[in-house]
């Protein structure tokens, strides 16, 4: 009897691929089937495979989509006016834009967003809160791409009227954009608490218990700036962290963005509770160096997010160059160690995100089988990637969004042969030019 053929629904034959537990194998191919990767094998043995579609794939290397854990789709058009800015520029520029957000605006930015980050490679993303998010829910859907909505959550402070919410009204608007979007296509919805000093402790345990009850999760914006934990400090005599535990808001569903300053109490306390935390190099640099060697010693999930377009756009790759360059500058050169955070561990942050929006298997170390096919292609043909002899360290040193070919999320192709196919780029443009002009003739 003959070999009997399995069948799948797309078969990227013989290319080179990141591998589980980064390993950069040659001649491999890869089979799709229902939106996870359903084989990785020597491109000799493919023939096993019927697919109803073959793509040869020569000069590409295949990896994980990166994955960014914290962004913020509503500043999307706030790029360029941050940089070079005095302090607290939240409240100056961010609150006050945030606070005119319409419909159409969301709406323009989330297709703008969605753009860039397929375009440099990025297949998920969380978003940290924002106004207006089913109209980035719903654009996000066309997009094809993975990712989490959370509704901008704060109670307290002195806020225009337009964002100024009560508690109830602030869980609500929450409640209603889980009931529409989560488990949508590839989409979840997260809960949220923008800021501490923000939030009420009512707020801060019924976000944590609607959370639980749904099994998602809470995420907020920690320890980055002074000022948020000496808030805690003065009124609860405890820091963050701690104050967050004494609530019943800790566990392996909190994932707390930034974490500048934490104490060493503050270390031991994430890995008991397996809080994950998610780091944005260029936004933080400004702020604080974050002591990742120690959180990823104490077996702390750490993931990597750019903090959204405002903070220098959305490209993971330029993230972790900077990532590589601040933790060499403040930590290698204390210790004399110039592999302080190696190669590896910085493209680990940025696949790993994906843990937080994928079920059973993830891609976190590389091409993993059983998990979401949500991959990427590099052309390693280019003059600068091609002379490598260390391919994966060249990944980190000397890839970046300009080399991203294709993009797939759940065996779905967004971009093939650096053509989007979910969404019309032109028109997008075209309403962006628009926008700008509008923006700069007043």
């Amino acid at each position: 009897m003959g070999e009997i053929n399995l069948i799948c629904d797309t078969l990227i034959h013989d290319c080179s691929v990141l591998a589980d537990g980064l390993k950069i194998k040659d001649h491999m191919s890869v089979a799709v089937k229902d939106g996870r990767i359903m084989d990785i094998l020597p491109q000799e043995a493919a023939h096993k495979y019927q697919a109803r579609e073959i793509i040869q794939e020569q000069d590409k290397l295949w990896l994980p989509g990166l994955v960014d854990s914290h962004m913020h789709t509503g500043q999307q058009l706030l790029k360029g006016l941050v940089l070079d800015e005095l302090p607290m520029i939240w409240t100056r520029i961010m609150l006050p834009f945030e606070s005119a957000m319409t419909a159409e605006k969301m709406r323009l930015s989330a297709q703008v967003a969605a753009l860039e980050m397929i375009a440099s490679g990025t297949t998920g993303f969380v978003d940290a809160g924002g106004y207006f998010m089913e109209e980035a829910g719903r654009v996000y859907l066309q997009s094809g791409l993975r990712g989490a909505l959370s509704h901008s959550t704060m109670d307290q402070g002195n806020f225009p009227a337009f964002i100024k919410e009560s508690t109830e009204e602030a869980l609500a608007k929450t409640d209603a954009l889980y009931d529409e979007f989560h488990n949508q296509s590839n989409l979840k919805v997260f809960y949220s608490l923008r800021a501490l000093m923000n939030c009420s402790e009512k707020l801060i345990t019924n976000a944590a218990a609607r959370a639980r009850e749904r099994k998602t999760y809470l995420q907020a914006h920690m320890n980055e700036y002074a000022g948020e934990v000496n808030y805690t400090l003065e009124r609860y005599q405890l820091r963050p962290f701690a104050y967050l535990e004494k609530l019943g808001a800790l566990g392996e569903n909190f994932l707390a963005a930034h974490c500048l300053m934490l104490s060493a109490k503050e270390r031991a306390l994430l890995a008991a509770r397996k809080v994950k935390v998610a780091h944005c190099p260029f936004s933080n640099c400004g702020k604080g160096v974050p002591d990742t060697p120690a959180l990823l010693e104490a077996g702390i999930h750490v993931a990597l997010g750019s903090d959204g377009a405002a903070h220098g756009g959305l490209s993971l790759w330029n993230e972790m160059k900077i990532f590589r360059s601040v933790m060499n500058a403040f930590w290698g050169t204390r210790l004399a160690e110039p592999a302080v955070m190696p190669a590896e561990n910085i493209l680990r942050m940025a696949f790993g995100g994906g843990r937080l929006l994928q079920e059973g298997a993830s891609n976190a170390g590389g091409l993993t089988i059983g998990a979401p096919a949500d991959m990427i292609a590099l052309d390693w043909s280019g003059i600068h990637l091609r002379s490598s002899l260390n391919r994966l360290n060249s990944l980190l040193e000397c890839a970046g969004g300009g080399d991203v070919c294709d993009s797939m999320v759940a065996g779905k192709f967004l971009l093939r042969r650096r053509e989007f196919l979910t969404l019309d780029k032109e028109e997008v443009c075209y309403e962006l030019k628009r926008y700008l002009a509008k923006e700069q003739g007043r």
